[in-house]
């Protein structure tokens, strides 16, 4: 068996259709030909260059390498991982069916395999960082098989998707043993190295008291509950030096590594009305499940989601206003570096 890295567009854009359907689809815009029939990756290319006869050869080569696999190499049983980029969690499937080419299905949907979920919202911080940089991969398509990628997954599958060993940093690759795509995404495995320092050095109800300040920063004066019982709500904030300002806010924070659930959500909203507070704020570390991602919409001007990737992202664009013994916690540097010329379909 192997484990896949499929990616659902640059920017999640297809994650809804993905888990919609139960299947993975090769997204390549305009592509509706039968690569069923391809009997080596030379035809493949041969394809893609009557598609594409502007592409250049390198593009070519490296997308018909990406689509032979999906059509001809990858196998029922095997396993897929899907990193998310509408949330901060890694899902996982088994693919249970044959490369199918519908010619009458919608741009850029011609080509899928069905698959078995077997856990949507792992959280990126559960994996480590070795494996996070092998999903990190520019490539939409590609095998994983360093460091025991796939028996690394399974095991985790059956000890709750927690680590099972030592973590290990990404070693130097014998010949023959690279993952299909070495080139990774450096901004990522940067936010995952970060993300793991965070969960270390605020765990628990610090991490409320790194939200705080972080509110604190933005202009909010806040309350922070106490350690223990905090009666649905672990942060009081409002704008203005005595926090008399508008609008009020409270805040639940949740540093669990599993998803939370619609009960989270519900409880803030009845919380927010007994302490009358105009919106709030649902932090949760390890994401959110679907039943509150659906309510995004319907509480866009009440109630504000947070997760590990949004939670990062305050706290790098408010870094330097923090105070100093939390950045002395998390002592961070920017780095500028060549953008990537690695291209994703």
């Amino acid at each position: 068996m192997a484990l896949w890295l499929v990616r659902a567009g640059r920017h999640g854009e297809y994650e809804e259709r993905f888990f919609g359907t139960n299947r993975i689809y090769i997204t390549w815009d305009g592509l509706d030909r039968d690569l069923g029939k391809c009997k080596s990756r030379d035809d493949v290319f041969a394809v893609l260059r009557e598609v594409y006869p502007d592409s250049g050869k390198n593009k070519l080569e490296n997308h018909a390498r990406q689509l032979w696999a999906f059509v001809h190499q990858m196998k029922p049983g095997d396993w897929v991982v899907i990193p998310r980029k509408t949330k901060s969690a890694i899902t996982v499937a088994e693919v249970v069916g044959p490369y199918t080419f519908d010619p009458q299905a919608e741009d850029p949907y011609y080509h899928h395999r069905d698959v078995k979920w077997i856990e949507q919202d792992v959280p990126r911080s559960n994996f480590d960082q070795d494996l996070l940089y092998s999903f990190g991969a520019f490539l939409t398509i590609c095998r994983i098989k360093r460091n025991d990628a796939e028996q690394r997954v399974r095991a985790m599958a059956k000890n709750g998707w927690k680590p099972t060993g030592t973590p290990r940093p990404p070693p130097p690759v014998p010949p023959g043993d690279e993952d299909d795509g070495d080139s990774v995404d450096l901004g990522q495995l940067a936010r995952d190295a970060i993300a793991k320092l965070v969960i270390q050095k605020f765990k628990g109800h610090g991490l409320a008291r790194l939200v705080a300040a972080i509110l604190e920063a933005e202009g909010y004066h806040t309350y922070v509950s106490p350690p223990g019982p905090d009666k649905g709500v672990d942060i009081l904030a409002a704008p203005g030096s005595l926090g008399f300002g508008t609008p009020k806010l409270c805040v639940q924070v949740k540093s669990g590594e599993g998803p939370v659930d619609r009960p989270t959500l519900d409880q803030l909203i009845g919380v927010m009305q007994n302490f009358g507070a105009d919106q709030g704020l649902l932090v949760s570390w390890g994401g959110f499940k679907s039943s509150v991602d659906r309510e995004t919409a319907s509480q866009f001007f009440q109630v504000r989601l947070w997760d590990a990737d949004a939670l990062i992202e305050q706290l790098l664009e408010q870094y330097d206003q923090l105070p100093a013994e939390i950045r002395a916690e998390l002592p961070l540097k920017r780095i500028w570096t060549v953008a990537s010329q690695e291209e994703e379909t």
